[in-house]
């Protein structure tokens, strides 16, 4: 046995003594970001400013609806928070792989690893938001005092990534498949997610069992959050929202558990 597989897996205190080995990789993740970009941090607006313009025209084609919203604050609005979910989500499910030579010489606490692009991912989100405020306040639009609840849409977004993100990082140790289909998964939960089209619309559906199929989506209530709490109370499904939110705390926790129950093998696996 490896000395990386002869440890049990760790709690908060042991988490903490390797703080600086955390916060190194998670500054590591933001500085391969924008190491020899043209760009740089630019690229943190572009992705979601660039599916924006063509959602503007798949919009217009289609005549979907915005929900009384300006089109590019509408797809905006969705795009800056799905970008993150996305780039975290990928990032923590491709980790360990990524790691192999650090996973394989010395013992860590191995969440650190998936953990750590999610933490990283931040910094993009903040600038896009950032962006998105000004696009806001371009069209006249004064943000409703819901959007004090950002951090909590923020927070909970985080950790349905994470939580997603923990399992499919084990998963990758073992299934390398999960390398080539975990992109495509994400691409396609975008398209189950209202982030191009509205939620108001899906509510409104006529079968029942899609509608409470879609309300389990945990991106969808936080989706429809980050959009209506630009606008005010009305326009968030409360409901959705509390599902998302409960459904974040249940994925952390199985994604916990099942890394854990994983980790020993990391080294010798990957």
């Amino acid at each position: 046995m490896t000395h990386a597989t002869a440890h049990t897996p760790f709690g908060g205190k042991e988490l903490w003594a390797y703080r600086e080995l955390f916060w190194f990789l998670v500054w590591r993740d933001v500085k391969v970001r924008y190491k020899q970009t043209l760009f740089g941090a630019a690229w943190a607006v572009l992705q979601p400013v660039m599916t924006m313009v063509v959602f503007l025209f798949i919009g217009k084609l289609a005549a979907l609806s915005t929900e009384g919203l300006p089109a590019p604050v509408f797809w905006l609005a969705a795009l800056v928070p799905w970008t993150y979910f996305a780039n975290a989500l990928n990032g923590a499910g491709q980790s360990l792989v990524a790691n192999s030579q650090l996973l394989t010489k010395v013992w860590f606490p191995r969440i650190t690893l998936p953990a750590a692009p999610v933490l990283a991912g931040l910094v993009d989100l903040c600038i896009a938001t950032l962006v998105l405020l000004v696009v806001i306040l371009a069209y006249g639009i004064v943000p409703s005092p819901l959007v004090l609840i950002w951090p909590l849409l923020v927070l909970a977004t985080a950790a349905t990534a994470l939580g997603f993100g923990l399992i499919a990082a084990a998963l990758n140790v073992r299934y390398r498949d999960v390398k080539y289909a975990l992109p495509f998964l994400v691409q396609f939960w975008m398209f189950a997610s209202p982030v191009l089209w509205s939620w108001d619309e899906a509510r409104n559906l006529e079968s029942p069992a899609l509608r409470v199929a879609l309300t389990l989506n945990p991106m969808c209530g936080l989706i429809d959050a980050f959009r209506g709490s630009l606008v005010g109370a009305g326009s968030i499904d409360w409901t959705a929202l509390a599902v998302s939110l409960v459904t974040a705390v249940i994925v952390l926790a199985v994604g916990l558990r099942w890394f854990h129950r994983t980790e020993r093998a990391f080294a010798d696996l990957v």
